[in-house]
């Protein structure tokens, strides 16, 4: 099993012991975000220069750790035009700059047609937002030779398997794939019948999938509430058992599990793997 995990999940903290961190855990790869976990090397996203790029890559790369993930985290369906082309030209300087990094990916989320949740993303005119930006992060992708990676979400115009597929079958590029995180499919209505849904995922986006997100959940207060890995409610089983015999190697990235947590977690993920 190939397990990394979001590296700003160790909040900022110098390079140096960034990397003593994820080699204390044995973590060969990482989703990295600039901006979150060094944001004084980032006064702009689109200023990020190729010297920056490969001062960080480097620093990895001699550590033996990928960036599985270049995480950059923008608006891509926002309603003003202005600031909407500005997210894009965010991603597309990642995109430009991913080989630099040592990334082949650049992933992100599909945003929100407003201030944080409205139902305004669950339109078609939400969709389609989200197909002409898509498109235009997929070329960039093309001329760069890296791939745009897609995450669905709760509450975002892309927040169901089959609305993803359709995505994808919008924009048939192969530089274009699916970041899996199944907790972002659960929401309080769904989430006693998780394991269709999860099943529903991996059978609809298959090899399309390039990184499976691994975040675990709960409901409380009639909302889906992110807790550490293992400390929750999503089945696993399922989608360990898909990484092990349907995509072997394929990278698996904890997420929003606190380093308090960590030891529990791993134990946790690589006991329901070696099971399965």
């Amino acid at each position: 099993m190939h397990l990394g995990v979001r590296a700003h999940d160790f909040t900022q903290v110098p390079l140096k012991d960034l990397i003593e961190k994820l080699q204390f855990y044995n973590f060969a790869h990482i989703q990295f975000a600039l901006k979150k976990s060094f944001p004084d090397s980032t006064p702009s996203l689109t200023a990020i220069s190729p010297g920056t790029a490969s001062y960080y890559g480097n620093a990895f790369r001699q550590a033996g750790i990928q960036i599985a993930v270049l995480g950059c985290y923008v608006n891509i369906v926002d309603t003003d035009p202005y600031k909407r082309a500005q997210a894009l030209a965010e991603f597309n300087t990642h995109l430009r700059l991913a080989r630099d990094f040592g990334a082949s990916l650049v992933g992100a989320e599909t945003g929100s047609m407003g201030l944080g949740y409205t139902t305004d993303n669950f339109t078609e005119e939400a969709f389609q937002q989200v197909v002409t930006s898509v498109k235009l992060m997929v070329a960039e992708a093309e001329r760069f030779g890296v791939t745009v990676g897609i995450e669905a979400g709760l509450h975002h115009p892309l927040y169901t398997a089959s609305l993803t597929r359709r995505l994808l079958d919008e924009i048939p590029s192969n530089n274009l794939q699916v970041i899996l995180d199944c907790a972002n499919l659960m929401s309080p209505t769904n989430y006693l019948h998780q394991e269709a849904i999860i099943m529903e995922a991996l059978k609809l986006l298959g090899n399309r999938i390039a990184i499976i997100h691994l975040k675990d959940f709960i409901v409380q207060d009639g909302a889906i509430k992110i807790v550490p890995v293992g400390q929750g409610w999503l089945e696993f089983e399922p989608i360990l058992r898909y990484m092990k015999y349907e995509r072997p190697h394929i990278q698996g990235i904890l997420e929003s599990t606190p380093e308090s947590h960590l030891r529990e977690s791993i134990a946790f993920i690589q006991r329901i793997y070696e099971e399965v």
